[in-house]
């Protein structure tokens, strides 16, 4: 008798995935990449570093406002006025002034002793009381060009002040015919500090999120782990997101414990918005700046390459973002260059606004739409770029 034919086995049917599948893979490759920073205890120096002592010591060494300014005085005239002209340059602005005599000019402004030196001629107060055209020579040392700046203006001042109340025999802003009263607001001590601290907050955010996220698919791909990810059942979307949000995430807890501790209690520099507004907009960027990190990731294939691959587009996004600068100093084709092509103006605009003005969401929607848009820009073309590079797709 012959035999029946064993049954042909049936191959599994592979049920689609669902929405939930997708989830579940980005939170388990989420945990993956968390796992694999932890290990790293190299980059978790760096990113602790660069958002406590490099905030402190940028926001305190890093200071453009005139202070401590050393001054020389050669006093030829030896009268009252001049006398009260050298006190009235008073600390924290200046320091205690040198007398010297007008020999010793060049050689302690070559050496670096003395930043700034005023010449009082002779008969200065019997031209000031008779109305003669007269002059106070001021040299500057303009080496150190913001201070020098600033500094000028402040001894200028200084001196017109003493001049007047010495012919007004009473107070200047009695004397002067229009008062002037300037408020400084937000920042009513003008503390660069306090604006350069947050400044380097958002610097570190926009360098450690772009380094992070391109570096472990650069470490991924130089290692050969990535060809396990192959193998998996997971899609590109999935991984790329993963490593999106993991770093992503890093950089958002250390931000925030920066600007809660560091900013705030260690600096001094108040915080007058809201902090869930602005983790509201610093996930979005911080999401937004992954993309391009991985979208520079697939464009080299070691990390020397990606280093100096990343180090020109830092330097442009950061310089040309509003923060050092103002963008209205900017040319008016570059400042639309930048707000179209790079996400980091709109998140300055944004901080400044929310962090400095306390500014609520009503005010702040157009740069989180503007970063937004961006950013899908961002992540279609590195999902593209990373289909094809890493799953040749």
């Amino acid at each position: 008798m012959s035999q029946a034919a064993p049954p042909v086995p049936r191959l599994a049917e592979v049920k689609p995935m669902t929405f939930a599948d997708h989830v579940t893979n980005i939170f388990r490759l989420v945990i993956k990449e968390l796992r694999s920073i932890r290990a790293d205890p190299v980059m978790l120096v760096l990113v602790a570093y660069a958002f406590t002592i490099s905030v402190n010591t940028v926001a305190s060494g890093a200071v453009t406002e005139a202070t401590n300014l050393s001054v020389g005085v050669v006093d030829e005239d030896g009268s009252d006025l001049s006398r009260q002209i050298a006190e009235a340059l008073r600390r924290p602005t200046f320091q205690p002034p040198v007398q010297i005599t007008a020999s010793d000019i060049d050689p302690m402004m070559d050496q670096g002793k003395l930043l700034f030196v005023v010449e009082i001629p002779p008969n200065f107060e019997a031209d000031v009381r008779a109305s003669r055209q007269t002059g106070i020579q001021i040299n500057v040392d303009a080496t150190a060009v913001a201070q020098a700046g600033n500094g000028a203006s402040y001894l200028r001042t200084a001196i017109a002040n003493e001049i007047q109340r010495f012919r007004s025999g009473r107070d200047a802003s009695v004397a002067a015919p229009i008062n002037l009263v300037v408020r400084a607001a937000f920042n009513p001590n003008l503390k660069t500090s306090w604006f350069s601290a947050m400044t380097q907050v958002i610097n570190q955010i926009t360098m450690l999120t772009i380094i992070l996220t391109g570096a472990a698919l650069i470490r991924e791909r130089e290692q050969g782990t990535v060809e396990h990810l192959l193998v998996m059942p997971v899609v590109p979307t999935e991984i790329m997101l993963a490593k999106m949000i993991a770093n992503g995430l890093v950089i958002l807890v250390a931000a925030m414990i920066s600007l809660q501790f560091v900013v705030h209690w260690w600096i001094g520099s108040p915080i007058n918005g809201s902090l869930v507004l602005f983790l509201l907009g610093a996930a979005i960027y911080a999401l937004v700046v992954a993309a391009l990190g991985i979208m520079l990731g697939t464009l080299a294939t070691t990390m020397g390459q990606f280093g100096l691959l990343a180090m020109p587009v830092l330097m442009v996004t950061q310089l040309l973002s509003g923060s050092s600068t103002p963008m209205e100093s900017m040319p008016v084709w570059l400042q639309y260059v930048m707000k179209t092509i790079s996400p980091t103006p709109h998140f300055v605009s944004f901080a400044q606004a929310v962090l400095f003005r306390g500014a609520d969401i009503s005010l702040v929607w157009r740069p989180l739409v503007a970063m937004t848009i961006i950013g899908v820009v961002y992540y279609f073309v590195a999902q593209r770029r990373f289909r094809r590079v890493i799953f040749g797709a």
